[in-house]
């Protein structure tokens, strides 16, 4: 991880492992080991490392922290993480490294909401946590998402109730669309088509992976495209054995076209940022573009179509805007 320290970061950061061992024990007088960077400076890092031909058997890096402190102390401060390597992987990690890789887990983008009611686009639809947008710009900080879920979670049940108090009556509703609803849901039940639904969610996921991961290119993000339009040809054809009770694979073919929209939609923002900015990294496009700090990439579904389109953001008050480009 020396070899990955960023200039911004450098000042706070061993130099060496030396320092990184210290600094274990005495925080004073010792700057953090560069393993623990920020989460997207570490994932690319692991990233260029596999990419390399460095990684380790299964796609990933090595973590070792039995080498660095006692059992004890490692089942006392990592409890879940002992417990979930020694029960799923067999692995003890107080003798022995982890293998570790970066995963998707979270995301910045999601549906627009009013930041003040948390309302969307449609009528009486509220949104809060991670599905909505906007909140945390091109990078998720760390510890972030639980005060979002108990700010914007209460501003959109306390909307959402005023919404609902402010109806004359009960909405209508359409019953062609209900019937139409509950026919597409089933329809993987009368599907002759054979497609298993957890074989396209699986080549799903490699795709988004191997194309559309952590350092991402025009080239490999057309590719992307062109698998996705593939897997949606597939969808079509998906289908499931049994009944409506615990069917797990039906419910995997329900989730399908909704992860291949949003795969979608984030592939052709992917294209349209040509910069590297945040948890976004464009290899072909290293540097950030000053012009783009000032805009959303919003896609918007049309026809059975999504396209991108360039938005500005709000400005920035002057006093805020000092906070976040102090660079001391």
């Amino acid at each position: 991880m020396f070899d990955y320290v960023p200039d911004f970061f450098r000042a706070e950061t061993a130099v060496d492992e030396r320092e990184a061992d210290a600094w274990y024990t005495d925080k004073r007088n010792n700057r953090r080991t560069p393993d623990l960077l920020p989460r997207d400076e570490v994932a690319r890092a692991i990233n260029a490392e596999v990419k390399a031909g460095r990684g380790s058997p299964h796609g990933g890096v090595f973590l070792d922290i039995a080498s660095r402190r006692d059992a004890d102390y490692i089942r006392r401060r990592l409890p879940s993480m002992y417990q979930q390597f020694r029960e799923l992987a067999d692995v003890d990690i107080t003798r022995e490294a982890m293998e570790v890789g970066p995963t998707f887990h979270y995301m910045m983008g999601g549906v627009r909401v009013d930041a003040d009611t948390a309302a969307t686009s449609v009528s009486g639809l509220f949104a809060a946590g991670e599905v909505a947008a906007g909140l945390h710009g091109a990078n998720r900080l760390g510890g972030n998402s639980l005060s979002d879920l108990l700010v914007f979670g209460r501003r959109a049940g306390q909307y959402a109730a005023e919404y609902a108090r402010s109806r004359a009556g009960l909405p209508s509703v359409n019953p062609e669309e209900v019937e139409y609803a509950a026919h597409t849901m089933l329809s993987p039940f009368e599907s002759g088509g054979g497609e298993n639904p957890f074989s396209v969610h699986l080549d799903l996921q490699k795709s988004m992976q191997a194309l559309v991961g952590i350092i991402r290119t025009e080239s490999e993000l057309r590719q992307a495209l062109d698998e996705i339009a593939g897997l949606k040809q597939r969808l079509e054809r998906v289908s499931v054995p049994g009944n409506r009770q615990y069917n797990s694979a039906w419910h995997q073919a329900l989730d399908l076209e909704f992860m291949l929209t949003v795969s979608e939609a984030i592939t052709l923002a992917a294209i349209e940022r040509k910069e590297s900015r945040g948890g976004h990294t464009r290899d072909d496009y290293p540097a950030a573009d000053a012009a783009l700090a000032h805009v959303n990439v919003v896609t918007r579904r049309s026809n059975g179509e999504i396209s991108c389109v360039f938005e500005p953001l709000a400005e920035m008050p002057d006093d805020l805007k000092q906070i976040v480009e102090d660079k001391s």
